[in-house]
């Protein structure tokens, strides 16, 4: 039986096939928990939780934050805005204060790549990453695939595109990734101007690469689309967001040229009229919302996994 032995969870680069299978098990046996008319369970009873958000967030802080509860976790949480941050304090120092104060296992959100393995090079407390900058976002494409494999059972031979702003996108990362590892095909699809350079070699085996968008889901079982991150570009990247939406937006007409039983993601915030149609994000084919009721049901995994699954006798799900 594969054990869960990670003290953190920074990426899913590193971690193995079997080690996302059993996230992805256990937040299966722990999604039934939302559905309970009582949604809590005393499996980490005991443990403290620091939610550290540098960056403004609503969907994946507030599931984290569900999770934490449903867990019965104590928690804490960090908002840049009203810290000591203002006042010059550095990463490190907010971070060693946090650990002064015994806390178990810190949640953070970050503008800088790489910044929660800074901090696991000095710190006691398991880390869990919420998206550092370009790099990755490990619990938002885990729930991707949690919902993928809802719908069809496994990953080998099924075929993901992924349109959007990939240059700039630590979703994109961390599911090519998640999804290669798994035995799933990724074609990646979006300007020019925001595909990273070599991106075909990410991944185990490496990806395709498309520009045209009705090529990049002629065979595609899933469409995963991604917003553009004006917040990451250092200077526009296309001429206009109109231009953008006729080349590259997915709209019901582009949807046509996709297999029928084919479906919609988004990681959200959506910009609609931007990267997708109103009648796409709304449509029959769209699992958004369900992606949302998975990522409680993920975080509560990796937290329950990460802090060592002690459940003081009780299964996961009991």
């Amino acid at each position: 039986m594969v054990q869960f032995n990670r003290k953190n969870l920074l990426g899913l680069e590193e971690l193995t096939a079997e080690e996302i299978e059993l996230i992805l098990d256990t937040a299966d046996s722990f999604k039934e928990i939302s559905e309970r008319p009582i949604k809590k369970v005393p499996a980490l009873r005991g443990v403290t939780i620091a939610n550290l958000f540098y960056e403004p967030s609503t969907r994946t802080r507030m599931s984290f934050e569900l999770a934490e509860k449903r867990l019965s976790a104590d928690t804490v949480n960090f908002s840049k805005a009203t810290s000591a941050v203002v006042k010059g304090e550095s990463l490190r120092d907010t971070a060693e204060n946090i650990q002064a104060m015994k806390v178990d296992v810190v949640v953070m959100r970050h503008s800088s790549s790489g910044a929660h393995r800074f901090l696991s090079e000095f710190l006691d407390a398991s880390i869990v990453n919420a998206g550092d900058g370009q790099h990755e976002h490990p619990t938002q494409a885990l729930l991707d695939m949690m919902t993928l494999r809802q719908r069809w059972g496994g990953f080998e031979g099924k075929r993901v595109t992924i349109i959007g702003d990939i240059m700039h996108s630590r979703v994109a990362r961390s599911n090519i990734w998640g999804l290669t590892k798994m035995g799933a095909e990724v074609t990646v699809c979006g300007p020019t101007t925001m595909m990273p350079p070599m991106i075909e070699q990410l991944g185990e085996g490496g990806i395709t690469v498309e520009y045209d968008i009705r090529r990049a889901i002629a065979e595609a079982d899933a469409i995963n689309i991604l917003r553009i991150q004006l917040e990451r570009q250092k200077s526009r990247l296309f001429p206009s967001l109109q231009e953008y939406f006729d080349v590259y937006g997915v709209t019901l007409d582009v949807l046509e040229a996709a297999p029928r039983e084919g479906i919609v993601m988004h990681p959200g915030p959506m910009n609609r009229g931007v990267e997708i149609a109103q009648e796409v994000a709304d449509g029959d084919r769209a699992v958004i919302l369900e992606q949302v009721t998975n990522g409680v049901a993920v975080r509560m995994a990796v937290l329950f996994l990460i802090a060592g699954g002690k459940t003081e006798g009780d299964e996961p799900a009991s």
